[in-house]
C-alpha cells in the first residue's frame, strides 16, 4: 500500500459537507467547549460520545468564532480554548518512513504531516485538522514526544523535533 493512500486510510472523517449549506445565522445556543476537550449543554456534560461526535461533524470555525451548521440552521457556540484534544498517538513505519498517527477525545484518527502540522502558541502544542478546526496536545501525549524526540543544531541552538510523513515538526529549543 502506497504512503498516500495508507494516510488517507488513516484519516478516514466523517464530516458533514457544511461547505456546500448556507444557512441562516439564529443565534447562539448554550453549548460548550471546555479547555480538556469535553462539551456541555447548559452546563450538563454531554456524555453521549455519538452525540459528541454528530456535533463535531458539522462544527466549524470562522474568523476565530465557531458554530454548529446544518441544512437548516447555524448556531454560535463556545468553545475554551480548542475543541479537540490529542489524547493517544503511536508510530508506524510504511515504506521507510515514519509516521505519527494521532487520536483525538473523539476518536478521530489523523497523521502528523504537512497537511496536519504541528504548530506552537506560546509554548503550547496544537495539531491544525481539517477545515481550520484545532486541536491541543494533551500534556501526557506531548511529554511522551518529548522522550521520543532527536535532537539537532540549527542556527547554533539546539531543537528538539519529530518526524513523520517526511516533514520534521520542532518541539522546542534546548535551554
Amino acid at each position: 500500500m502506497s504512503l498516500n493512500r495508507l494516510v488517507s486510510e488513516l484519516e478516514k472523517h466523517q464530516h458533514a459537507p457544511t461547505e456546500l449549506w448556507d444557512p441562516p445565522y439564529c443565534g447562539e445556543i448554550p453549548i460548550h467547549i471546555a479547555a480538556n476537550g469535553d462539551w456541555f449543554y447548559q452546563g450538563s456534560q454531554i456524555k453521549r460520545q455519538a452525540l459528541v461526535k454528530l456535533f463535531a461533524s458539522v462544527l466549524v470555525v470562522e474568523e476565530g468564532e465557531y458554530f454548529l451548521v446544518t441544512p437548516a440552521e447555524k448556531v454560535k457556540i463556545t468553545v475554551e480554548d480548542t475543541p479537540f484534544v490529542i489524547v493517544d498517538w503511536q508510530q508506524l513505519k510504511q515504506d521507510g518512513q515514519q509516521l505519527l498517527l494521532l487520536t483525538t477525545n473523539i476518536g478521530d484518527t489523523l497523521v502528523l504531516s504537512s497537511e496536519h502540522p504541528l504548530t506552537m502558541k506560546e509554548g503550547v502544542p496544537y495539531i491544525v485538522m481539517q477545515r481550520g478546526l484545532t486541536a491541543r496536545v494533551h500534556r501526557n501525549v506531548f511529554y511522551q514526544w518529548v522522550s521520543h524526540a532527536q535532537s539537532r543544531t540549527v542556527d547554533g541552538q539546539e531543537q528538539w523535533y519529530l518526524s513523520s510523513a517526511g516533514e520534521t515538526f520542532v518541539l522546542g529549543n534546548v535551554e
